[in-house]
């Protein structure tokens, strides 16, 4: 009820500073704390050793921030995967320095060993913890023809943007909570919703984002979209939202309770 009377009194606010947003800073935040309310406590104590002062929600952005550090530019392209319409991921063309698919199930499978440095086992964390955001973003898993949206411009509420920003920020922002509010919100899944979905594998995730494509890219004619692709979308934002948490949670109990 609460989302529910924002979005009907929603007020216009400036894009000033939320442009630059990922999967809004705002939704990464989110995943993060909803993770945290699922952890086991042998797993909680685990990661926030590892992490230190950095809370979990913070940290999930850590892979976005050291984007124009050279000495991480081999992960550049694991932000995202490319599943042409009609194609499965093997048969795709894949990325020479691997992409987000690859990269989360190398990274799982390192930290599950535990036989990395300290430093590695924290930078792997961070990096699983993003990448496990960005999947669920329905749009990063793209068909390879406008980088993942992109290049697609809209109008949004009457201001310059892009599809892809749309999904990663703008829908989240028009919200206007703060992300602890948004994640006690959206902190909703049954016992069984959250065993279903962490049965699923990173390959699924990427499969259940590209079952959304349709939804995602009808668009009016004159690309202008606001409050009614809103409502037609929010529950798929809010849905990804929760899985991912739920999920990041899932991934970080089976490597550290286990």
């Amino acid at each position: 009820m609460k989302l529910l009377l924002l979005f009907i009194g929603f007020t216009l606010i400036s894009h000033t500073g939320l442009e630059s947003e990922k999967w809004g800073q705002v939704g990464h935040y989110v995943t993060g704390e909803i993770a945290e309310y699922h952890l086991t406590d042998t797993a909680r104590e685990r990661v926030n050793e590892i992490l230190g002062d950095k809370s979990m929600a913070l940290a999930t952005v850590w892979m976005d921030d050291i984007r124009s550090d050279s000495r991480y530019d081999h992960t550049t392209t694991w932000h995202w995967a490319t599943i042409p319409d009609g194609m499965t991921y093997e048969e795709a063309e894949q990325e020479e320095t691997g992409d987000i698919i690859w990269a989360l199930e190398t990274l799982i499978a390192e930290l599950k060993q535990g036989e990395l440095s300290e430093t590695e086992e924290r930078e792997k964390l961070k990096m699983v913890m993003h990448m496990i955001g960005d999947i669920h973003q329905p749009l990063h898993v793209g068909t390879g023809e406008d980088r993942g949206g992109n290049d697609v411009r809209v109008q949004w509420m009457g201001n310059n943007s892009n599809l892809h920003r749309v999904w990663d920020s703008d829908i989240i922002n028009s919200i206007q909570m703060s992300f602890t509010e948004l994640a006690r919100e959206l902190n909703t899944a049954t016992a069984e919703q959250v065993a279903e979905w962490q049965k699923a594998t990173v390959r699924d995730w990427a499969y259940e984002s590209v079952s959304y494509r349709d939804r995602i890219y009808d668009l009016p004619d004159d690309l202008r979209i606001g409050f009614d692709y809103r409502y037609q979308n929010k529950e798929i934002v809010f849905k990804r939202l929760l899985q991912a948490g739920v999920r990041m949670a899932g991934v970080l109990n089976e490597i550290y309770d286990n």
